[in-house]
């Protein structure tokens, strides 16, 4: 209670506390009029007290607070129709010409009688950050030109390929069938082929064709009429309506029911719908787009796969690449999921070590990006500090089949790279074999071969 009784008896002593403050402070009139500028607000803005009191706060030219006119410099503030201004950015011209970047919060003054007399404003100095988050961003824009496309990543040579093909086949209205391992981003590939196409305003609906049984199947695609099946209370618009000159991704179109896809062709040949239970042809505009694991000319010979349709969607081929294929990749790939990953679980994870990397590296990825990602997910929970080690790494990795080409590679690890390894673990078993990519017991078999005791 005594400071504050200093407070309201000396008015020195509150500027005094003013002075002191590390944020610049400005008190201004109903005009806009500066009253009180403080020590901190003199070395934000380069003006020297004397210089700006009496004058009006548009010498600071605030992007936010100042328009430009014929007439010149015009005032242009509505702090005094909002009464407030919380958290907000600007930038103002120092007296040298510099363009200084601001937080800015500020309040109206009141008298007694309620009546608004001026405005208290207080100036944090975010430049530094303000040019960090530029940095940040332009880092961005530079790894999106050199590494991203349209939610694909990666610059390798099967990317750029892929790239291609997913350009030239959004110029087409031509059906596309897409084919690649689980994992490889069929699905990514269909929204940006539909994203670069002359539909890209129309809507994109997906469906997973393995999902349903064929009467389930045909009500979500086809819509139905209610009552003609137990549950239907009620008439349903399939998705070849509702994707009506826009585009339909069919995934997984392998493990369509047969006698859905005598259904499927009828639509591609005819261009119309039939609602489950009603016989009233819908007339529909739309492109597809085709997405399968597997084979669909083997599944053509075992009389799984209608010929007749796989020549209907498959105007245009585009396979996906394997992330084994792509190992370049890899390190973009992990970085880029691994920061999303850190953000999720609020963890500050900022790097992946050298021999991690060279792990991750030399896995065979069966289940391609999508199984790299719970990877990584595995790894930044086990993770203590800010790097992620080898011991961080999920068990299965160390435990994998070799990738063509790399068989025998277990022979080439020669004495001084186990002995380096296993003094650097100080004995570790465990961890020397993680760190030389291979298992505990080929590790024991090697030490035995070499005669290392």
């Amino acid at each position: 209670m005594a400071i504050l009784d200093e407070f309201l008896k000396d008015p020195k002593f509150l500027m005094g506390v003013f002075e002191t403050m590390r944020d610049g402070l400005m008190i201004v009139d109903t005009e806009g009029i500066i009253l009180f500028f403080n020590k901190a607000a003199e070395e934000i803005t380069g003006y020297r007290r004397e210089e700006v009191v009496g004058k009006s706060c548009t010498m600071l030219d605030s992007d936010t607070c100042v328009i430009l006119t014929e007439s010149g410099r015009q005032k242009s503030c509505n702090l005094f129709n909002e009464g407030s201004i919380c958290n907000k950015r600007c930038r103002i011209r120092t007296m040298d010409g510099r363009g200084v970047y601001l937080l800015k919060n500020a309040v109206v003054l009141r008298d007694d009688k309620d009546e608004i007399i001026g405005a208290v404003e207080t100036m944090t100095d975010i430049t530094s950050l303000y040019m960090k988050e530029l940095e940040i961003e332009e880092l961005k824009q530079e790894l999106r030109k050199e590494y991203w496309f349209m939610g694909l990543l990666g610059k390798s040579a099967h990317m750029q390929n892929l790239y291609d093909h997913v350009r030239n086949a959004a110029t087409s209205e031509a059906p596309v069938l897409i084919c690649g391992e689980s994992g490889t981003g069929k699905n990514l590939v269909s929204h940006a082929i539909h994203a670069l196409s002359r539909r890209k305003d129309g809507p994109f609906i997906s469906m997973n064709c393995a999902s349903l049984n064929e009467h389930l199947l045909e009500s979500e695609l086809f819509g139905h009429k209610k009552g003609s099946f137990t549950g239907a209370i009620s008439d349903r618009t399939g998705r070849f309506e509702a994707a009506h000159n826009g585009t339909i991704f069919l995934d997984e179109i392998g493990d369509m029911p047969m006698i859905m896809q005598a259904k499927l062709l009828r639509v591609l040949e005819e261009k119309v719908v039939e609602r489950v239970g009603e016989h009233k042809p819908i007339p529909v505009n739309i492109r597809l787009i085709s997405a399968t694991n597997k084979d669909l000319y083997k599944l053509v010979s075992q009389n799984k796969f209608r010929e007749d349709l796989l020549y209907r969607v498959n105007s245009i081929f585009i396979k996906t690449p394997p992330l084994r294929e792509r190992v370049e990749d890899i390190p973009v790939l992990a970085f880029h999921y691994l920061k999303k990953i850190s953000a999720v679980n609020n963890k500050e994870i900022k790097r992946i070590s050298p021999q991690a990397i060279d792990i991750i590296e030399n896995y065979n990825w069966p289940g391609n990006v999508r199984q790299l990602i719970n990877a990584l997910e595995h790894s930044a929970i086990t993770c203590k500090g800010d790097t992620i080690e080898i011991s961080d790494l999920p068990e299965y990795i160390f435990h994998s089949k070799k990738p063509e080409g790399m068989e025998g590679s277990d022979s080439r690890i020669n004495k001084e790279k186990i002995r380096s390894a296993l003094l650097t673990y100080k004995g570790n078993k465990t961890m020397a074999a993680k760190h030389l990519g291979i298992s505990r017991v080929t590790l024991w078999k090697r030490l035995k071969e070499l005669g290392i005791s």
